[in-house]
Order: structure tokens, then sequence, then C-alpha cells
């Protein structure tokens, strides 16, 4: 009898194995990094045959760990980093690239020639998605169009692409021995090529991008068994796939139409369940699919994206050098009362939602000789709040729900301060769950499920439980003061790029 389910959960910055047991509890868990390619300004790359690399290590290093036998899993579920792009010899398993990352800015030219007939939101209408470089189907388009002989070999039907949840179902269910070329509604819906009412590739979009169907993988149910792992994991099956934001939303167990959460990560993602009604974002939000279970109705989402969050952070520790661990931010940041009047906001990558401006670059407004290091910590945590307000209030205005209170998760929850301001500056309770790392737990469930390991999903909300909750604690006119300024700062970020 089966103990446990497990996940990988490829993140953009590590990979992570995480073993589950059947009360959603962490029994054991590896991880590592790996390198962040920098070619050229706005250009982000990983090298995929790295990240494969890392995830066998992290599936070996947990089993050890834990002194697990594989055969006690009952099913793995992989979550990924949704958008980045990977395009790939099929007979020979390498990559032709390496992987465009999401936060890459190479795109832009072809997103402004596709938008001069019809503008920005073109094709919202059919994939929930702005045209923006963020998303995948021009990522392959660059590939395609840039790379020697990559446009032959996909018209000979030679290429295959995959975001990363693909390029990792793949290697693990036996790679060019058969491996299962496959993606879920979550992570297609990330592509620009999926249409959101068939849930399959879109014809006119594959025409649009010119990009051969050859290359796509099957679109599958999140929840549903793919194949069976070898390796380490040989003859587990591969039975989850969630995009790592779906995944949150799935181990946060938002299950109903109106329950949303928030996480916080490189950069920040918050998900609101509409059910299985396509909501039409009017406020700068995304369409997005929730996940899809065996052969049940697809679940719908309004998604928030915000590109840079906990980035900032690691920029000031790597390319500053202000502090030498991440968590040191905190307590610099705890040693001032408030900013001193700066702004940080952090277009690095241009601005996702509510504004999608490729245009946009970072900027820190409002400096005068008093700021000192403290305070740039400290702005650099409130700008993480201050866009998280905007996506809520985006979302309250196209739902018509206001949200009562947030759940939230990922890596920055532990930073008390943060939570505390979040909780202040949106005027509404932040909860952060005992398992914080829900994208891994949701993976698992998805798996489980598939398998009857965890028979239900009303199951799986007795596993969830409340570690912690902060409550707003300042005054309206501070917080509406404070917000007017955040507004005001990042409209100084426009144009910025010719």
């Amino acid at each position: 009898m089966a103990k446990y389910a497990a996940a990988v959960d490829q993140g953009t910055t590590s990979s992570r194995f995480m073993i589950f047991d059947h009360s959603g509890k962490v029994v054991t868990f590896d991880q590592k990094e790996h390198t962040q390619i920098y070619p050229k300004p706005g250009w982000v790359e990983h090298d995929p045959m790295e990240i494969w690399g890392a995830v066998q290590s992290v599936i070996a290093g947990a089993l050890a760990k834990g002194a697990i036998d594989p055969q006690d899993l009952s099913a793995v579920g992989v979550t990924n980093q949704r958008e980045t792009t990977v395009v790939w010899n099929k007979k020979t398993g390498k990559p032709v690239y390496n992987a465009i990352v999401w936060q890459d800015t190479r795109t832009d030219q072809i997103c402004n020639d596709l938008a001069k007939d019809g503008g920005q939101d073109r094709f919202r209408a059919k994939v929930g998605l702005p045209l923006a470089t963020y998303f995948s189907g021009p990522k392959i388009k660059w590939i395609l169009d840039k790379v020697n002989g990559a446009r032959a070999a996909a018209d000979a039907g030679d290429l295959a692409f995959g975001n990363i949840d693909t390029w990792v179902i793949w290697n693990l269910t036996g790679g060019v021995n058969g491996g299962a070329h496959v993606t879920d509604v979550s992570n297609a819906s990330r592509t620009m090529l999926m249409n959101l009412q068939t849930l399959d590739w879109d014809p006119d979009m594959l025409k649009v991008m010119g990009i051969p169907r050859s290359m796509l993988p099957a679109i599958r149910p999140s929840s549903e068994k793919y194949g069976n792992a070898t390796g380490s994991l040989a003859g587990i099956p591969v039975a989850g796939d969630l995009g790592d934001q779906q995944a949150a939303l799935f181990g946060q167990t938002c299950f109903s139409p109106g329950e949303a959460k928030n996480t916080y990560g490189t950069g920040c993602f918050m998900l609101l369940n509409t059910g299985t009604k396509i909501v039409p974002s009017q406020s700068g939000l995304l369409t997005t699919l929730g996940y899809k279970i065996g052969n049940q109705p697809a679940v719908y989402c309004l998604e928030g994206s915000i590109a840079i969050t906990g980035a900032l952070v690691q920029w000031l520790r790597d390319n500053l050098r202000m502090f030498d661990f991440s968590k040191h931010v905190e307590d610099y940041a705890a040693t001032v009362e408030d900013s001193g009047g700066i702004y940080i906001v952090p277009a690095f990558s241009g601005l996702f939602a509510p504004y999608w401006r490729s245009d946009a670059r970072g900027a820190i407004v409002g400096l005068t000789r008093y700021i000192n290091r403290s305070h740039i910590a400290r702005a650099a945590l409130e700008a993480t709040a201050y866009q998280t307000r905007e996506v809520l209030d985006a979302m309250n205005a196209d739902s018509g729900v206001p949200l009562t209170a947030l759940k939230v998760d990922g890596g920055m929850v532990y930073n008390n301060l943060l939570m505390q301001f979040q909780a202040d500056i949106l005027g509404v309770p932040v909860i952060r769950p005992t398992v914080a790392e829900t994208t891994s737990l949701g993976a698992a469930y998805a798996a489980g499920l598939a398998v009857g390991f965890w028979e239900s999903v009303e199951g799986l909300r007795a596993n969830w439980g409340k570690d912690r909750e902060w409550d707003p604690k300042m005054d309206a006119m501070k917080r509406d003061a404070l917000y007017k300024g955040w507004k005001k700062a990042v409209t100084r970020t426009f144009d910025w790029v010719e």
C-alpha cells in the first residue's frame, strides 16, 4: 500500500522534489538551484539540460534523505515555471537553444508587430491573454526564426516544444525512448496558442505565429496518468501536471468560485477561482485555466501576474551586494519606521498586470540625502505589497466580488514585516497556511487524486490548516496616501524604452 505522493517542483531559480504523506505534511525534500543566464539586457535563459540534471539530482536526494523506497510513492506530479519555453529535437533529446524564461523581453518586436493589426488585446477573447513578451507562443516563433536550422527541422516534424512541465515529463517518462509529450490545460493556457473554449490548440493562432502543430504536446487534464517514470522512480505513475501558480491554488484548496490565493516568489501571482465560467477581464488581468480533474469540466481563473517581487530582493543581494542572504532584507527594513518617502517600482522586464507595459523600466523615486540602505530594503518589500494591491483592486472590479481575506504562500510569506504591511495596504486579513509550499503540494494532490491516493477534492480541504493571520492595523487615510504615492511612482516608469 502506497504511503506517499510526490512532486517535482521546477521553479525559476531552483528545482525541488517534495514527498507528502496522506495528511498533506512534508515528509522530506531536496532542492537545487540552477544558473540564471543573461546574454543581453532583458534576455533571461536557462539551460534545459542543467534543469533536467537538477531534477534527477533532487529526486535521488530526497529519496536518500528520507530513506524512502520509491515503491512507497503512489504517484508523482509535476509543477513548473510556466511560460519558460524549450524547443528540442525529438530524436536526440537535445534542446536547439537555451530555454527562454518567462521574464525575457526579446520578443517585444514580435508582439509589437502582431499588435499593429488589432492592438494588444487582438487575441484576448480567444486565448484570454494580451500580446506580451511573457507568453510562450512568441518565444517559440523567435526560436524558429532566429536559430539556425530550427524552422526547417520543425517543418520536417523533428522538433518538440514544451513549457518546462512538458520537458520534465517527457524526460521523466523515457525521453527519446517513448517519453510522453504532454502538457495540461493550465500550462497550455499560457502559450497564447490554446483556445479557452475548445481547450485545444487554435489553428488560427498557430498560423499567426507560424508554429507547426507537430511540435506541440497533447493537451491533457491536470490530474490524469500520463505514463510511468523511468530512472530512480521507475514504474511510478506520472499523473499530475499544473503550472506553478495553478498548483498553488490547488494546494491552497481554493476549489470554490470566489476563493483566491497569492503566491510570493520570484514574481507574485494572484489567482481567483471563477468556476466553470470564462470571465473576460476589463481590468488588465488574464483569463486562464485553473485546472481540470480527469473528465470533469475545466475550472477557470482570473490571474494577476506581477513580474518582479522576490527577484527585487535577489537583485539587492546579488547586483548591489546590500546583504549576503535574502532573509536579511527584513532585518534592515525593520530598523526604520517607513521607507522615508521613497518607492521602488521594479519594472525590470516591463510591467505585467494590470498595466502590460513592456516599455516600462525600473525606478527608485523620491530619493533624498536622508535615505539609507534600510529605507531601500523596506521600499523593496513594500513594492511587493503595493503591486499586490493593484491586482486585488482589478480582481474586485472584474469579479464584482470583494475579497474578504487573502490566502498567501511562497517563500516571502515568512517575512512578517511584509505580511503585516500587506494586510495594512489591502485592508483585509492575510492568512498563511501550515504548509506554505503549496505549489509542490498542489502537484502532489493532482497526481494522488488521479490514482486514488486521495479520493476527492473535498477530502483535501480537511488537510488545509491556518498557521498565522495578519489583520490590518493602518488607518484608512494613511493607507490611501501611501497608495496614491505608489500610483504616481508607477507612472514615472512608462515610455522608458523607445
